[in-house]
């Protein structure tokens, strides 16, 4: 993996990439997915930055790409500290005032909780995840059964400093019988900001439910955009997903 720039954050420092844009529009940040890292937005946020004109960051959460990795094993709790305690660090460090955030599944659900929280302007969330759902475990029992007997591990060692801290944390996390009451509905009622989702009609980890959830509840308003299409819309529908994001953020003017 080439060397990204380091920022700190609480309990170590994570790697971003950096893209320029005009400083009079709000940036956008990005959240990436619980397998994810900067590389694995395969270039989105270049993307998105070049079609608005907008700063774009992205950076690997802790455990994640070349970020440093975890002190210890994630509590149930971690995209809410995650909300609370990572977001705002890179905001602060990097300069980054009331961003518009842009998160993919894990990331998504920490750019919900952060939203709640009045972190930001605008909000693009991509198969987000709102509470613990039956058909979203098998999918992440599926994942377990992939990296254990197939190729998942390799794959992953080609983006992560250490695939097995980046997969165990996530998929123990969800599979944690503790993690079971895991639901951030009821935060959703304090996003304000206008808010896109985007949502797979064949994604293994969730239905629209989740995406309706944020509509029905949110103070701010909503647009919808289900897809045919999977856990990624924008890999697997890249041009459908990125030209309702641009359209969304250009509302935003």
């Amino acid at each position: 993996m080439s060397e990204l720039p380091l920022v700190g954050v609480p309990e170590g420092r994570v790697e971003y990439d950096d893209v320029p844009g005009d400083p009079a529009r709000a940036p956008l940040l990005f959240l990436h997915e619980g397998l994810g890292s900067v590389r694995l937005w395969r270039g989105l946020h270049h993307r998105l930055a070049a079609a608005t004109g907008r700063r774009a960051v992205a950076f690997s959460r802790l455990g994640h790409g070349g970020s440093d990795l975890p002190h210890g094993k994630r509590t149930p709790r971690y995209m809410h500290d995650e909300a609370a305690g990572t977001v705002p660090a890179v905001c602060a460090a990097l300069g980054l005032r009331r961003p518009v955030l842009v998160g993919h599944s894990d990331g998504a659900s920490i750019g919900l909780l952060a939203a709640a929280a009045g972190q930001a302007s605008g909000l693009a969330v991509l198969a987000p995840h709102v509470f613990v759902e039956e058909v979203g475990l098998r999918g992440i029992e599926q994942a377990r059964r992939d990296y254990v007997e197939g190729d998942l591990r390799d794959r992953m060692a080609r983006h992560h400093r250490d695939p097995d801290v980046t997969f165990w944390n996530w998929n123990d996390g969800w599979l944690d019988e503790a993690f079971r009451d895991w639901d951030i509905r009821p935060e959703l009622a304090g996003i304000t900001c206008p808010v896109l989702g985007v949502q797979g009609t064949a994604d293994p980890y969730g239905t629209v439910v989740h995406v309706e959830a944020v509509r029905d509840r949110a103070a701010g308003p909503v647009a919808l955009e289900v897809l045919d299409c999977g856990h990624s819309p924008h890999l697997q529908r890249r041009a459908d997903t990125e030209a309702a994001v641009t359209a969304f953020l250009d509302g935003l003017e």
